[in-house]
């Protein structure tokens, strides 16, 4: 069933639902989704632990750790908006969604996709400043600062996402309504459309530069300045010291961007079967978000730290109360 709205004297066919193809003809398909439900509990406890843990120590509440609570934010909040929905929809073999419906976990997806890759640029200039400008670090980054830097990148992702998203709008679907992803994707969808998607093209290829180049060239950019101040430091245990710093940082941006990339590469310079794209893609968007809160917890000293202290804090909280319930009872 399709639905005709008109805009402005033009005419647009809107399909009901579509039908989410998801992984086609491939044999024990559950257990790869009853996987994705043991990734999503685990990215569900490791973010909410970081996020808990941030919150409750006061050691924790610096500019860099606002950025990290955000990355931890949309690293939850980006798995529960993919993963939920489409291993139940899958698991169940009930891939009908609605137009509205999928318009919207779309721009969820893409949201929070957007956010992850800014969150990680602020938290290299965080790095690149902390390093080439150590005397002035904190003058320049303040809890103040930061807010406003994630504030505004907030602004921009909401900004470009909807766009994108608001153009689908402007498609009609006459022929497939068959998504050919594993989630309402952008590029699949609109190349089912049957009137001209030229300018969804261009906008498909202006957000890969804005969310994914930009922010890689400007991560790489921060680290070679940070190269040539390592350079001017004479210590060895200085430089060493200082890299351990960046360590987690440059572990969480290569899980993250070089995945998406060697995708986007490989599906241009070869055919890639839709299950091995699917598989990937799954996997790019879903495994980062588990492992970045385990990175941060074991790599980084000053969140080790504070989770020992907590820790701690809790056994004598509780040692405190044990006698005053002894004494109550008796």
């Amino acid at each position: 069933m399709t639905s005709v709205v008109s805009f402005e004297n033009a005419t647009f066919i809107r399909p009901s639902t579509f039908y989410i193809s998801g992984l086609y003809n491939m044999p024990h398909t559950k257990y790869y989704y009853m996987f994705l439900c043991f990734v999503y509990a685990v990215t569900l406890l490791g973010n909410s632990f970081i996020m808990g843990t941030i919150y409750l120590a006061r050691a924790l509440h610096t500019a860099k750790y606002i950025a990290v609570f955000n990355l931890a934010l949309s690293d939850l909040f980006g798995s529960s908006a993919i993963i939920p929905k489409y291993a139940d929809m899958f698991l169940l073999e009930n891939q009908y969604i609605s137009f509205e419906d999928c318009l919207t976990s779309m721009f969820f997806i893409l949201l929070f996709m957007t956010m992850q890759s800014f969150t990680l640029l602020a938290l290299s200039f965080d790095r690149v400043i902390a390093i080439c400008f150590p005397l002035r670090y904190h003058a320049i980054v303040t809890k103040t600062t930061m807010t406003l830097i994630i504030g505004v990148m907030w602004l921009v992702s909401v900004s470009v996402v909807t766009v994108r998203v608001a153009l689908i709008t402007r498609l009609s679907f006459c022929k497939s309504t068959t998504v050919y992803s594993y989630f309402c994707d952008h590029g699949p969808i609109y190349r089912l459309a049957c009137n001209d998607s030229y300018f969804n093209y261009i906008i498909a290829y202006a957000n890969v530069a804005i969310v994914l180049c930009i922010p890689l060239t400007l991560i790489a950019f921060s680290y070679v300045c940070i190269g040539f101040a390592l350079l001017k430091i004479s210590h060895g245990a200085e430089q060493i010291k200082a890299m351990k710093t960046c360590t987690s940082h440059l572990i969480l941006v290569a899980m993250f961007y070089l995945p998406i990339i060697s995708v986007y590469i490989t599906s241009l310079t070869t055919y890639l079967h839709p299950n091995t794209r699917i598989i990937n893609s799954v996997l790019t968007q879903t495994i980062p978000p588990m492992l970045n809160p385990i990175i941060y917890t074991l790599k980084t000293e000053e969140v080790l730290q504070t989770v020992k202290a907590l820790c701690k804090r809790v056994k004598v909280n509780y040692a405190m109360q044990e006698p005053v319930k002894s004494l109550a009872k008796n």
